[in-house]
């Protein structure tokens, strides 16, 4: 394979600095032109890999890595809006953070996205009153990435890496301490943070009963839909798993009444959003990525530790989407090791294949675009009029002050050696 030019970098990076500032600076003009700016820059790349470095191969399995993620994610968007979930009670502390064990643990079941599209509605509505945008962003930290940890089906990441032949199991019989340390710090953060925003609420808000006096629950039978769907993450056949997903979707879409559509204040803006800014993520990111490739094994030396590999893995995550950067780290792992044996590696070098694995799962959380459900979280709150930072106020404000804290004692207590 030809090296690409590290110059070709560059449209990757002025995407992501449009997407941190446009909202920012330019809201209005953002909301009109981001999909031209996303795709003219998208654009930039594929016609540098074919033209200049006849490369198509590159571009066709970029393509279908591309389809295979929008049909996961646009699947599970429309099915799980098609399930309306009435919430029981006020929304106090504690029974926040039961809710969001909850969706970390339903995160391993459903995965990532399904457990977010499912359950973010019930959870801005269970605190309509107070929400804000730490319980945004710490849905995004806890039900979007880090409670998908355990199984393959739990995020993109892992899934990946069953197919690449590790076993089923393994994440979760090796990093369940891991999983269990980084959930239970955020969890407890959450609580310090919501327990103040809850304190400072008037009396009238913090004795009121929010939504339904038990818990309802409408629109079940798409629950057949998303059985479609997970079952379909397991078919190997090129397009078929694909067309099985969008089958599923319209369904769903097509059986689903009407009134249910209308409580979830469901439309397509938010997965089309998600699915514009990704088509030039995924197109922009395939020279940072195919330089990754190459160049990882020198760059890590003869014998990395996991905790290069947990900031390897996790701070690219956090800048590209996760899944094809634990695919990177693993490639570089095999090339360190000189053996490409999933068997083997994980006999050999466990450990870094563990903090690959958690490097992956916990940065996604870091960024809006480090994992699919972020963007499309970030999209449906403010449709539903809930004030969320910006990009580089998601970093600055809630990343950096709260994950990255976690992050560190995760590294010092599991892959520092």
């Amino acid at each position: 394979m030809v090296s690409p030019n590290p110059w070709m970098i560059l449209p990757f990076a002025l995407l992501l600095g449009a997407i941190a500032a446009g909202p920012v600076l330019a809201p209005r003009g953002w909301l009109q032109h981001y999909a031209k700016i996303a795709l003219g820059l998208g654009a930039v790349t594929p016609c540098y890999y074919l033209l200049v470095l006849h490369d198509a191969h590159s571009l066709v399995r970029t393509a279908h890595e591309y389809l295979s993620f929008v049909a996961l994610v646009g699947s599970l968007y429309v099915v799980s809006g098609g399930i309306h979930i009435g919430v029981k009670g006020e929304a106090t502390p504690f029974k926040n953070v039961v809710f969001l064990f909850s969706g970390a643990v339903i995160a391993n079941l459903l995965g990532t996205t399904g457990a977010a599209m499912l359950l973010i509605r019930p959870w801005i509505r269970m605190n309509q009153y107070r929400v804000t945008a730490h319980h945004i962003v710490f849905f995004i930290f806890i039900v979007a990435n880090v409670g998908g940890g355990l199984t393959p089906i739990g995020d993109p990441p892992l899934f990946l890496g069953y197919l690449q032949g590790v076993p089923f199991w393994w994440v979760a019989e090796h990093g369940w301490p891991v999983w269990a340390t980084g959930l239970g710090l955020l969890l407890a953060l959450f609580y310090g943070v919501d327990r103040r925003n809850f304190l400072r609420a008037p009396r009238s808000v913090r004795d009121k009963e929010t939504g339904a006096k038990t818990w309802q629950f409408e629109g079940l039978p798409n629950l057949f839909f998303l059985a479609v769907i997970l079952g379909a993450v397991f078919v190997d056949t090129v397009l078929v798993r694909e067309t099985l997903m969008v089958a599923a979707a319209a369904g769903s879409y097509f059986t689903t009444k009407k009134s249910v559509h209308a409580a979830n204040h469901f439309n397509f803006h938010p997965i089309l959003e998600v699915a514009i800014l990704f088509a030039g993520i995924f197109a922009t990111m395939m020279p940072a990525l195919d330089w990754l490739n190459q160049n990882a094994p020198r760059l890590l030396g003869a014998q990395p530790s996991p905790g290069v590999f947990f900031w390897g893995t996790g701070a690219l995550s956090s800048a590209l989407d996760n899944a094809p950067t634990y695919l990177g780290f693993l490639s570089a792992l095999a090339g360190v090791a000189g053996t490409s044996d999933i068997p083997a590696l994980l006999g050999q070098h466990p450990g870094q294949i563990l903090a690959i694995s958690m490097g992956a799962v916990f940065f996604g959380a870091f960024t809006y675009i480090g994992n699919g459900p972020n963007f499309m979280i970030k999209a449906i709150a403010e449709q539903q009029k809930v004030a969320t930072p910006s990009f580089s106020g998601f970093i600055l404000r809630f990343a950096l002050p709260y994950l990255l804290p976690v992050l560190v004692l995760v590294w010092l207590i599991f892959f520092r050696s």
